[in-house]
């Protein structure tokens, strides 16, 4: 799980630095050499999506998600560690099916280009997939965990 969790925090600290560069490169030719590039926005957003979904990967490993348990903590720990299995598999169930879904999007929707760059939509889709199944593995993990690690 360690290895998972790693590998989506070092992919989406490598995917933000790019998009640094990247944004940092479209100041320096607008503003200082007066040519833009064309190019920058498209490949922002599509690095964003993936930031965003493979950072989810790693912030649920480390239980980073917002969370609002006010009510639960004060709930008696069986009942609480119930409510918690019951979150966590509708989590899971939602997720796998915004995975297959997304899976599905992607396949049908792979001949679509973006404007600029021409990338297959399927790319935008498949952050999609990676971050719903990553996510629900990490989560599925988290559910039968011994208590003493939670």
């Amino acid at each position: 799980m360690r290895y998972l969790s790693s590998a989506a925090s070092l992919i989406a600290g490598l995917l933000i630095a790019v998009l640094v560069l990247i944004t940092a490169a479209s100041v320096f030719m607008r503003y200082v050499m007066a040519a833009p590039f064309q190019w920058t926005e498209e490949l922002s957003g599509l690095l964003l999506i993936w930031i965003v979904l493979v950072g989810a990967i790693a912030c649920e490993r480390n239980d980073q998600h917002l969370t609002i348990d006010f009510i639960v903590k004060a709930l008696p720990p069986l009942l609480r560690r119930a409510i918690g299995m019951a979150v966590g598999l509708a989590s899971i169930s939602l997720l796998l099916v915004i995975a297959w879904y997304a899976w599905e999007l992607g396949q049908a929707a792979g001949q679509k280009r973006t404007q600029i760059l021409r990338i297959s939509w399927f790319w935008l889709d498949l952050a999609l997939v990676v971050g719903g199944i990553g996510t629900a593995i990490v989560t599925l993990v988290h559910l039968f965990r011994p208590r003493a690690q939670q």
